[in-house]
């Protein structure tokens, strides 16, 4: 699990609940419905508008890796496998890796392994998996895309409910008892947008890029050893060629 997101979102959000306590204010005073239903329905509707279908679907699904890390996209275990094929192709041959394919749990490294198995050209190998690697980016920052969208408009449907609230106020200002209310909706409305895109959405955006960043290394990774175990390059020089892919983004 990624505690620096779980840890980041507590100490943010607590933050501000904290210094509105030490300001005399009540967590009760910043739950505001109507202004809730304004800024994230405004700014879900807004994003919906923004983003095609498919692109807001995996946004979603996307959210859960802000939080956790997906089994394939751990380079060190993918790097262990890429040496250990290579270590039995220098033993045996490259057609005995064939029988470890199978087994393996990521789905890029099956392709890209199998076509080194099939004895296919090195720069028809590399050309055919560095276009899958640049389509699975794209496609994967579309998706990170609707929380920067999010975050983006999110501010400004926080400033219309502030509006809102303040033409509430000004068609009641001879009823004192709705005054307060009016007033409240339209600060806390300004709150939610402000506070939801700079705690939330845009660092959610802003983690799953680095995750994306992270999970098109180690892609480049498999295909790089795939081509040194065709090449037949030691294990060894493999290792040492592979791991800069790693130490990229430490």
């Amino acid at each position: 699990m990624e505690l620096t997101t779980l840890l980041g979102l507590v100490i943010g959000i607590g933050g501000i609940i904290l210094g509105n306590f030490i300001e005399g204010g009540h967590a009760a005073s910043l739950v505001q419905i109507a202004a809730g239903v304004i800024v994230f329905g405004g700014t879900l509707g807004a994003v919906l508008v923004s983003v095609r279908k498919n692109d807001f679907r995996l946004g979603l699904k996307m959210f859960r890796s802000a939080f956790f890390k997906a089994d394939e996209e751990d380079g060190e275990k993918s790097l262990s496998v890429i040496l250990d094929c290579s270590r039995l192709a220098r033993k045996e041959s490259i057609l005995a890796i064939e029988n470890k394919i199978p087994a393996m749990t990521d789905p890029f490294m099956q392709n890209v392994l199998r076509t080194v198995v099939d004895g296919v050209d090195p720069k028809v190998l590399r050309d055919l998996f560095e276009r899958q690697i640049d389509i699975e980016e794209e496609r994967l920052l579309n998706g990170a895309k609707v929380w920067s969208e999010a975050g983006g408009y999110s501010p400004t449907i926080g400033i219309i409910g502030a509006v809102l609230g303040l033409i509430h106020v000004m068609n009641n200002l001879t009823d004192t008892s709705k005054l307060g209310t009016g007033i409240a909706v339209a600060f806390v409305a300004t709150i939610y947008g402000v506070a939801s895109a700079n705690l939330i959405f845009l660092p959610i955006a802003s983690k799953l890029k680095k995750r994306i960043a992270e999970k098109i290394r180690v892609k480049e990774m498999v295909l790089e050893g795939g081509l040194c175990i065709q090449s037949g390059l030691a294990p060894t020089l493999t290792e040492m060629k592979l791991r800069p892919f790693l130490e990229k983004g430490n």
